[in-house]
């Protein structure tokens, strides 16, 4: 059996190792939710930064919920591969400044605790827009979303990511320590805004003067963050073993891109992200505004085309020209809703986004991006679309995106087989159509009417909600769209 990952000594020499002194490092950074995309996207970038510029800043990470992750890098000292893979081959670079994971099911009051260290500087997060607790409706926090539920009756013991960083935030005030910089990489505008919103509500119910202490002094920077970052397979287990000579069960995957922008407003210092070709900004809401609605509403849109119309992964949807052309329009309609981005050709940025879509050598799963569909269709296609029928369009791509979610929220495929949506919102989704005939118009209707996920100018734009039923109809009779 081959010997597991557990140090940079005796590896292949095809794989490319950490270029700085680990044994250097210190925790500075505490990243909740270390799953691929964190090991695609933050520790790379961290260990460029420290190669290029030097420094300390080892990160400590934690899962919220599941243990395998964690378990996997503490018996691998912190270390993993990333694969790059395009059509020229693959490359395995070991990443290296993860020093520690936890686990905060089986210990909460450890986690706590590196909450409340001082050395901890910033606390990082990509743990999916769902574990937010957003209301979509108010734009405050869900109160019936059971972590938020849970930690607002017992706020010293949470188990949820704000009710955590809420209570390491009044732990830092009652010692007199500095706070750390929450800094949100999740898929969500203006994220840093929406994570300061969530955690001053939560703060005020419980302490108003906590409320008033993290308002007057915590910065919550937001982020735009890009990498394609399939899930992890046995091909991947099994490359990065061949390209290392170790065994690695924490090994990632992803595409050469990869691109951060960071509004650079920190409490205590940051690592210098910028040498490793962050774009440090004081604003980023052009540049999130751009990814999320022309990367990932182009995403959604082949995502779900791409799964009821039987294809396994994005690059095989590319394969259908028909569907290459609708991503092209449908990029050129979501740049019309766009102000212009600084450094950014929208026209070179769409042609990019199509070359990285179509790279055969990333498995990305069509079903993998269709999870979750009602917490990322708000900013990837209704907001973008309640603006384009305003500025006098038809939003006719946002229809074909719309009808193929509702679509594939059936929950059966083009060949009768049930399959699990994957979504918060699952059961009341399943609930609402108890009963509903399956055409169209009726689906739709009762679809448009799901609480709090459709802009009101939107579901009321008979038009539009109309050209959605009639696509829809079209999708349910046959899984395809002819008229693309």
């Amino acid at each position: 059996m081959t010997e597991r990952l557990q140090n940079l000594t005796g590896l292949a020499p095809t794989a490319k190792l950490p270029a700085y002194d680990r044994s250097k490092l210190k925790s500075g950074i505490l990243h909740l939710g270390p799953g691929a995309f964190f090991r695609a996207h933050f520790a790379p970038f961290t260990d460029a930064a420290l190669a290029a510029a030097g420094g300390d800043w080892g990160i400590e990470v934690a899962s919220l919920r599941t243990a395998d992750v964690a378990d996997h890098l503490n018996e691998q000292s912190g270390l993993y591969t990333m694969l790059i893979r395009d059509t020229s081959g693959t490359t395995a670079q070991v990443i290296g400044p993860i020093l520690k994971a936890h686990v905060a099911t089986r210990d909460p009051a450890g986690l706590l605790a590196r909450l409340e260290d001082p050395a901890i500087r910033i606390v990082s997060l990509t743990v999916t827009e769902k574990a937010y607790g957003l209301d979509t409706l108010t734009g405050g926090l869900d109160l019936n979303h059971p972590d938020i539920a849970a930690d607002l009756i017992h706020p010293h013991t949470p188990r949820g990511v704000v009710g955590y960083l809420v209570e390491g935030l009044a732990r830092r005030r009652k010692k007199g320590t500095a706070p750390f910089t929450p800094l949100s990489c999740d898929n969500l505008p203006s994220n840093g805004a929406v994570l300061k919103r969530l955690v001053l509500e939560f703060a005020s119910r419980i302490d108003p003067s906590l409320h008033d202490w993290i308002e007057q002094t915590v910065p919550f920077p937001s982020t735009m963050v890009d990498r394609i970052t399939p899930a992890s397979t046995d091909v991947t287990y099994a490359d990065a073993e061949r390209l290392t000579g170790r065994q690695d069960l924490a090994a990632i995957e992803t595409e050469p891109f990869t691109q951060w922008v960071i509004e650079d407003h920190f409490a205590n210092g940051r690592p210098a992200w910028e040498k490793a070709g962050v774009l440090m900004v004081e604003e980023v809401s052009a540049y999130e505004k751009m990814k999320l609605r022309m990367l990932n509403g182009a995403h959604s849109l082949l995502a779900y085309l791409g799964y009821i119309g039987g294809y396994e992964y994005i690059r095989d949807v590319m394969e259908d020209a028909g569907l290459a052309a609708l991503a092209r329009r449908h990029m050129s309609a979501a740049a019309a809703t766009l102000d212009p981005v600084p450094g950014i050709n929208l026209e070179h940025y769409a042609e990019e986004l199509i070359a990285r879509f179509a790279n055969k050598a990333i498995a990305h799963r069509t079903y993998q991006i269709a999870m979750d569909g009602t917490q990322k269709l708000p900013q990837r296609l209704l907001e973008p679309a309640t603006e384009a029928l305003a500025y006098g369009s038809k939003a006719e791509t946002y229809a074909i995106a719309v009808a193929a979610w509702m679509r594939y929220a059936l929950g059966v495929d083009r060949n009768g087989k049930s399959y699990e949506l994957r979504d918060p919102r699952a059961g009341e989704i399943a609930d609402l159509l108890t009963d509903v005939p399956r055409n169209g118009a009726a689906v739709a209707a009762t679809i448009f009417g799901l609480p709090g996920l459709f802009p009101a100018a939107l579901a009321k734009n008979a038009a539009w909600t109309e050209d959605v039923a009639n696509k829809l109809e079209i999708l349910i009779q046959d899984n395809r769209l002819p008229l693309i």
